[in-house]
């Protein structure tokens, strides 16, 4: 976070709506801080989450993917659907069920949190149907949407598809009050079975791809976030080769800022500050300090944290495990041979 002193953040605890998250973007920007977004599959992830935040007095995200979703409300449940009106149905009941839990918990820990859902491709845009149906629900109801953000990956897609698609679902999101995130150029790596294998030049995003998603969504609304890829991988960090063809160059998105704010100018529209839109990291575990500063000085506001957490989780279950197990077995009178 920048030295500079830091102004209180004006914003309510519990989850927060699309302005009150372009709120919090725009003090982290001004601050030099990103906020880290933490995939959770469960109650007992999303419980450690906000725990963690709320001893770190810190803003935070929570985010779900399709197949973590699906995760939430139990394998149990169907998620192929007899009918294209029912398929991903399972995913849609656990995002839903989360954003009920983290909206019921979230204001006892007392901080403002932002209630996303992560990639959705394509292929898993009845996913995305089914969250916003149940979004517009809740605003009859409370005048808020049930999350905060959601995210389209079109990234696989042609950029005009893609950028076509986006626009199609802001306008309907932006009368709800919702945040979109939005990928161009592809992150390395696999998430929920989108697995990138092409061109290494696909892994960085140019600023003309950037300066285009500026110009279509914020003719909607302000209330948006882009994923521009400068070399990153879903996973702990590795390029192909070992990074010898690729590498990290979080420096590249000053590039976009630049390029956003010169069209600005050009068409004699405001420029807000040297950073006029907003970026995400994707595919973070495993970088360098230093190459997370320098994404974040230009501009990245909210860095996705899966693998990293993941291990942790895992470690701490391993750790507690041997350390009590021999109680364990005793409770239940279970031989552990």
């Amino acid at each position: 976070m920048s030295e500079a002193k830091v102004e209180p953040l004006d914003l309510p605890t519990g989850v927060l709506t699309g302005d009150e998250t372009r709120k919090l973007f725009l003090h982290a920007q001004k601050y030099g801080y990103a906020i880290p977004a933490f995939n959770c599959t469960s109650s007992s992830t999303i419980n450690c989450v906000l725990e963690a935040a709320r001893d770190s007095k810190s803003p935070i995200i929570i985010q779900v993917s399709t197949s973590g979703a699906w995760f939430y409300a139990g394998k149990g449940v169907r998620n192929d659907g007899k009918d294209k009106k029912k398929t991903l149905e399972g995913s849609v009941l656990g995002a839903v069920a989360a954003a009920m839990h983290v909206r019921t918990v979230s204001k006892f820990y007392g901080v403002p949190v932002v209630m996303h859902s992560d990639h959705c491709a394509k292929k898993l845009l009845p996913w995305f149907d089914g969250m916003l149906d149940a979004d517009e629900e809740y605003f009859k109801v409370y005048g808020v949407p049930l999350f905060s953000s959601h995210m389209l990956d079109l990234s696989e897609e042609k950029d005009e598809e893609n950028i076509e698609t986006c626009v199609k679902y802001f306008k309907r999101m932006a009368k709800i009050n919702l945040f979109l995130e939005m990928e161009i150029g592809k992150t390395g790596g696999e998430e929920d079975g989108v697995k990138h294998e092409g061109a290494i030049s696909e892994l960085f995003t140019h600023p003309d791809q950037v300066w285009k998603v500026h110009e279509a969504l914020d003719a909607i609304s302000p209330n948006f976030s882009v994923a521009a890829a400068f070399g990153n991988f879903h996973g702990v960090y590795k390029a192909p080769d070992g990074g010898n063809k690729v590498k990290l160059t979080p420096e590249i998105l000053g590039k976009h800022q630049e390029k956003i704010a010169a069209e600005l100018k050009k068409i004699s529209k405001p420029v807000r500050s040297s950073k006029p839109t907003f970026l995400v990291m994707h595919g973070g575990s495993g970088s360098e300090k230093s190459e997370i500063m320098e994404a974040v000085k230009n501009g990245v506001c909210k860095m996705n944290v899966d693998t990293d957490t993941q291990w942790a989780y895992w470690c701490g279950v391993h750790k507690y495990y041997h350390k009590n197990g021999h109680r364990m077995y005793k409770q239940v009178n279970y031989s552990q041979t």
